[in-house]
């Protein structure tokens, strides 16, 4: 199952996901003079990311919107960068956020788990309710996929819907789609204990960390806001298990570490290396304790 694989990578590698995000800011000079296509632009600069951090990373995640604003080229990096991830037989999620229905959900997943934007893990909005999950289960059943779906996000507006009280218990209305996910996790079990039905949590959040990782022992989550919002080791160490049971997303923070330094324009992979280290020991020392 796409969880146990993705919970021993984990094990071996830690827990930094690695958002490429990919902004034509982003790109240095030299790269963007060399090529001179939009989609092998963005290709290049990722490839030589993903080269340089295959061995501390267990997981890439694109944000398809980076791609979708350079038209068709931008997709075509989109799609190079997926295959790239796959053929060095490394993770990826594609961070597309889809929330509809019916047939509609059903052609996102063929898109996003069967064609040319083929990705292990989607993300998933389930505010329209949740047989906005139900299409993708098919490919939950068949082991080798898996979504992380938004619960609570690290956004400051994540306050103006997500926490409204809801039901005669009056809990925070994340709360009341997490129970329902969890529900349907506990159908999906790898071997791990965990299931590819994941969450999204943002660690930017601190108070309920610890309530938030007790109440949903078995679910997987995807954990941004690290580095730019905010969050660091000591926050988003809340939502893991002895280490494990989560990987946190880091985008800005990796791949424009290199404009802190003067050489750092002819380093950028080195400099994002460093940075996933630097990242990686911040949270395992939070972890440890």
């Amino acid at each position: 199952m796409i969880i146990d694989r993705l919970y021993n990578e984990v094990e071996k590698k830690g827990n930094v996901c690695v958002g490429l995000d990919a902004h034509l800011d982003y790109v240095p000079e030299k790269i963007k003079e060399k090529y001179k296509d939009i989609d092998e632009i963005l290709f290049q600069f990722n490839k030589r990311i993903i080269d340089e951090t295959l061995d501390i990373v267990p997981i890439y995640k694109l944000q398809i919107a980076f791609y979708e604003a350079h038209g068709i080229k931008g997709l075509m990096a989109y799609k190079r960068t997926l295959e790239y991830i796959k053929s060095n037989k490394s993770l990826s999620i594609g961070d597309i956020k889809r929330g509809d229905i019916s047939s509609t959900a059903q052609m996102y997943g063929k898109a996003h788990f069967e064609g040319d934007f083929e990705a292990d893990f989607i993300t998933i909005n389930p505010y329209m309710g949740f047989d906005s999950i139900t299409p993708y289960l098919k490919y939950i059943e068949q082991g080798n996929k898996g979504i992380f779906v938004l619960v609570r996000t690290s956004n400051p507006g994540a306050k103006d819907i997500q926490y409204l009280r809801v039901g005669s218990e009056g809990d925070r209305l994340y709360y009341h789609v997490g129970d329902g996910l969890n529900e349907i996790s506990l159908k999906h079990l790898g071997t791990c204990g965990y299931s590819p039905v994941g969450m999204v949590v943002g660690g930017t959040h601190t108070d309920e960390g610890r309530e938030i990782r007790e109440r949903y022992k078995n679910i997987f989550f995807l954990i941004p806001g690290y580095g730019h919002q905010g969050a660091r080791g000591r926050d988003v160490a809340l939502y893991l298990n002895n280490g494990n049971g989560g990987v946190v997303n880091s985008s800005r923070g990796i791949i424009t570490a290199y404009k802190k330094y003067e050489d750092g324009a002819n380093n950028f992979e080195k400099y994002a290396r460093k940075a996933v280290l630097d990242m990686k020991e911040d949270i395992e020392s939070e972890s440890r304790v």
